[in-house]
């Protein structure tokens, strides 16, 4: 095996991974939310509760929203745009025709593709646990003033 075809392999390789990797960790974290979102509505429903830590809370809970939203857009399947290629282009083709695809080499094509979606993916990523953290420390904003131990 040359050099270019096992660096083509390993970077194949390497993207795919990178992909099941922020999607493991993006579902994970939906989960997270939604438990958190889950405790927050359990605790706060019945409880009488200040107004500004309603307010601060009540933001706390919408940016835990966004972050479940933007996490559901990482998660959200990419067969890649408009001109797939690898599997959503399979999908496409005759037998005839994908025998003819799987005969090229597109690897350089389906990594450069694959690497767009991963980067994507991140970007999301990243800004959920942004909004996580920051929806996170509202609500223990609210808390406090609830305790009456802030503002």
């Amino acid at each position: 095996m040359s050099a270019l075809e096992t660096g083509l392999v390993c970077a194949h390789a390497e993207v795919k991974a990178e992909i099941a990797r922020t999607d493991t960790k993006a579902s994970l974290l939906l989960a997270f939310v939604g438990a958190l979102l889950a405790g927050v509505w359990t605790v706060a429903k019945d409880a009488d509760l200040p107004a500004a830590a309603v307010v601060v809370g009540g933001a706390g809970a919408v940016a835990l929203v966004a972050a479940a939203g933007v996490l559901l857009w990482t998660v959200r399947p990419n067969l890649g745009g408009a001109r797939p290629v690898g599997f959503p282009l399979w999908a496409t083709l005759t037998a005839e025709e994908i025998r003819t695809e799987l005969g090229t080499d597109r690897r350089a094509q389906h990594i450069a593709a694959l690497s767009r979606i991963a980067v994507a993916k991140f970007a999301r990523l990243k800004r959920a646990v942004e909004l996580i953290c920051g929806g996170g420390a509202l609500l223990i904003v609210a808390a406090l003033i609830t305790a009456g131990g802030a503002l």
